[in-house]
């Protein structure tokens, strides 16, 4: 084991070239400016490419090509330039293309278009959020795994503090287990020989002009394919002293290490506070958090989102009316936009947990 003190954005370009990328392809836009700039330094050292693009769209068009071709890539931006691959990133899931989409998010904004999807047409991506850094080197390998198995674009969520926080991180290769073999990529084995490969939006093998055209067939293969993924990938979730919890707290991202750590404040004074912190956003681990708000049972649950409220949604889906569910967060930034949250504050949140604590027991 080497460890080392590294930056968020380093560390997460070391975890894609460990995890075997060796295609990446990007538009500067902090705070995903700097794992671009890193993946330019690191992957010509292994073999691997990286690609400034003229634009997103040009980006997500790029990484398409390579994964086609069954390199492992990834593309990525902030929530705004994802905003711009969507086409790009719907299409990949119907022409069943494993591909690590990272977005290095400014605030907590963009859970809707990672989890619900901004393009067209019936999909799903895996969603990944670390908390923190040497979580993050560990998801990163595992959203690639993920991609591989299902054939299926994984989404990465970070932030500004995970690229520009500084921890020490061991970054070296997790054994996750096999893949399935790419015997679908587009290696030119199969040209010329009239069993040649596709990989499409529209299909995986040629049409021939006298036997028409059924499209239904192929997207009901790729809801086959969504469907499988979404039971076969196992939620994660960290919980926290939710058996004796009277309010139980979530959060997610790197704004929960704040709240965690208020909620153990809480719980030093006396406090029966309870906390959860989803790790896929999708699939959510809904059974995990009902579980969760049973256990003692909760009188009530608190959700913290740098945002007007979206994982909330989730969380109410998972509780159905088991008690109610409070907002204690609202956007949050600084000067800048990029995400610095002055609410980002252990006694500022310590206070709007114990707003719900003194709110009286409303059956549910």
């Amino acid at each position: 084991m080497t460890r080392r003190l590294l930056e968020g954005c380093e560390a997460i370009a070391e975890a894609m070239v460990v995890a075997g990328c060796r295609f990446f392809a990007g538009y500067p836009m902090t705070p995903f400016t700097e794992v671009l700039e890193h993946m330019g330094r690191k992957l010509p050292e292994v073999g691997g490419v990286c690609m400034n693009a003229e634009s997103e769209i040009e980006a997500a068009g790029m990484a398409w090509g390579a994964a086609a071709g069954g390199v492992r890539a990834a593309t990525g931006s902030t929530g705004q330039g994802l905003s711009l691959m969507q086409e790009s990133l719907a299409e990949m899931t119907m022409a069943r293309l494993p591909m690590v989409v990272l977005n290095m998010a400014r605030a907590q904004g963009d859970y809707f278009q990672a989890t619900r999807g901004g393009g067209h047409g019936d999909y799903r991506h895996v969603v990944l959020a670390p908390a923190d850094v040497p979580e993050a080197v560990e998801l990163m390998q595992l959203a690639f795994h993920l991609a591989d198995t299902w054939r299926n674009p994984v989404l990465f969520f970070g932030d500004y503090y995970l690229a520009h926080t500084t921890q020490s991180v061991d970054v070296t290769p997790l054994d996750l287990g096999p893949v399935p073999e790419r015997d679908w990529a587009l290696d030119g084995s199969s040209g010329g020989s009239g069993r040649a490969r596709l990989v499409s939006y529209l299909g995986d093998h040629k049409r021939r002009y006298d036997v028409g055209y059924d499209l239904s067939v192929h997207f009901g293969r790729v809801a086959e394919a969504v469907t499988a993924m979404t039971a076969g990938v196992e939620p994660l979730v960290e919980i926290e002293s939710v058996a004796d919890a009277e309010v139980v707290v979530v959060a997610w991202g790197t704004p929960a290490r704040y709240v965690k750590a208020a909620v153990r404040d809480l719980r030093a004074d006396g406090h029966r506070v309870g906390f959860v912190r989803p790790i896929t956003l999708f699939p959510f681990p809904s059974a995990a958090l009902a579980a969760a708000v049973s256990a003692a049972p909760a009188r009530a649950v608190a959700v913290y989102e740098n945002n007007q409220g979206q994982m909330i949604d989730d969380v109410r889906l998972a509780v159905l009316g088991a008690c109610p569910v409070h907002f204690i967060g609202g956007l949050s930034l600084d000067g800048s936009g990029f995400g610095i949250a002055p609410d980002l504050d252990v006694d500022v949140l310590r206070g709007r947990i114990e707003d719900v604590l003194a709110r009286p027991s409303v059956p549910a």
